[in-house]
C-alpha cells in the first residue's frame, strides 16, 4: 500500500492532500441554514451567505491543514504520503498555513458580526473553532479517543446550521436545530468511515478510534444503522409538521447511502478496498443535504 502511493504522480498526492471533495462539509450546513432562513423570514441575503460561505471554507482547511500538523506529531502519518507534512518536509510552514487560513476564515464571519452589530454569529463560529481544535490540537486530542464523531457532530451540525440561520435572521429557531441533526449526522459519517482503512496505524499510535475500539465488522453494522437513520428521521420531522413535505427530496440521494452500506460490509476487513469509502460518504452527504435545503427554499 505504502510503494503504491509512492508510486502516485505527484499531482495526485497534492489532491488527496487538499481533499477538494471534502469541502462540502463546510458548504452544506451553510447552504441549509441558509435555505431555512428563506423558508421561514422570506430573507436572503446573497452578501452575508457568500462571506460566510467563504470563512466557512478556510476554517475548515485550517481545521485540515493543522490536523496534518498534529497527527505528525504522533506519527500516525508516517505512512500518509498524502500528508501536507509529509509532501513539503516543512511542519512549520504547514502550521502557519493553517493559521493564515483560521485568521481569514474568523476575518470573514467577524465581518458579518461587525456588518450586524450583533457578535452573535462571531461567537457560536468560535465555539466551533474551539470543537476542531480539541478534536485533534493538544494537549487534548480527542480524537484519539474516540470522540471526534461527537465534536463533528455538533461543530458542522446544531453551531454551523444555527449560526448560518442566525446571520440571516438575527433570531433563533427550534427548526433549524432539528434541521441541523439532518446535516450533523452524515458529517459524522465521514470521519466514522475515514478510519476503516487505517487500523493498524490507529493502534500503532494509539488512537483509540471508533472503529479500533469495534472492530471493522462492527463497526460496518453501525455504519448501515448510522446511515439509515438520517432518512426516518426526516421523514418523522415532517409528519410532525416541523419541516416542510418537499424535504423528502432528500430520499433521493438513497442510492448512494446503498452503495456506501453495501461497500463497508463487503470490505470493511480489506484497507485497500474500503479507503475509498469515505468518499461514498462525501456524496451521500453532499446529496442529502443539498436535496434537504432545495426542499426548504421550495
Amino acid at each position: 500500500m505504502t510503494q503504491a502511493q509512492i508510486s502516485q504522480p505527484k499531482i495526485k498526492l497534492w489532491m488527496a492532500a487538499i481533499k477538494p471533495p471534502m469541502y462540502s462539509v463546510a458548504i452544506m450546513p451553510v447552504w441549509v441554514g441558509t435555505a431555512l432562513a428563506f423558508a421561514e423570514k422570506k430573507v436572503f441575503d446573497v452578501t452575508v451567505f457568500c462571506t460566510f460561505l467563504v470563512g466557512a471554507i478556510l476554517i475548515l482547511a485550517w481545521e485540515n491543514i493543522s490536523n496534518d500538523v498534529f497527527d505528525s506529531e504522533t506519527g500516525i502519518d508516517k505512512n500518509k504520503h498524502h500528508s501536507l507534512v509529509n509532501l513539503t518536509g516543512n511542519k512549520q510552514l504547514i502550521f502557519w498555513l493553517g493559521n493564515l487560513c483560521l485568521i481569514a476564515g474568523l476575518s470573514e464571519i467577524l465581518a458579518i458580526a461587525i456588518w450586524q452589530q450583533d457578535p452573535t454569529v462571531f461567537g457560536i463560529v468560535l465555539v466551533a473553532c474551539g470543537l476542531g481544535y480539541i478534536y485533534q490540537g493538544p494537549p487534548f486530542r480527542l480524537g484519539y479517543q474516540g470522540l471526534g464523531e461527537i465534536l463533528c457532530f455538533f461543530a458542522f451540525g446544531p453551531l454551523v446550521v444555527t449560526a448560518a440561520y442566525y446571520s440571516q435572521t438575527q433570531t433563533w429557531s427550534m427548526t433549524s436545530l432539528a434541521a441541523s441533526v439532518i446535516v450533523g449526522i452524515p458529517t459524522s459519517l465521514i470521519l466514522f468511515c475515514s478510519h476503516f482503512h487505517q487500523v493498524k496505524d490507529d493502534i500503532a499510535a494509539g488512537k483509540r478510534s471508533p472503529i479500533v475500539r469495534l472492530g471493522t465488522a462492527k463497526g460496518s453494522q453501525l455504519l448501515t444503522w448510522f446511515t439509515g437513520s438520517i432518512f426516518p428521521l426526516t421523514l418523522l420531522f415532517v409528519l410532525c409538521g416541523i419541516f416542510p413535505v418537499w424535504t423528502l427530496l432528500s430520499w433521493l440521494s438513497l442510492p448512494y447511502a446503498f452503495k456506501l452500506c453495501r461497500h463497508v460490509q463487503q470490505n470493511h476487513h480489506q484497507p485497500e478496498k474500503v479507503s475509498n469509502c469515505k468518499f461514498i460518504a462525501v456524496k451521500v452527504h453532499f446529496w442529502s443535504c443539498l436535496l434537504f435545503g432545495l426542499g426548504f427554499m421550495i
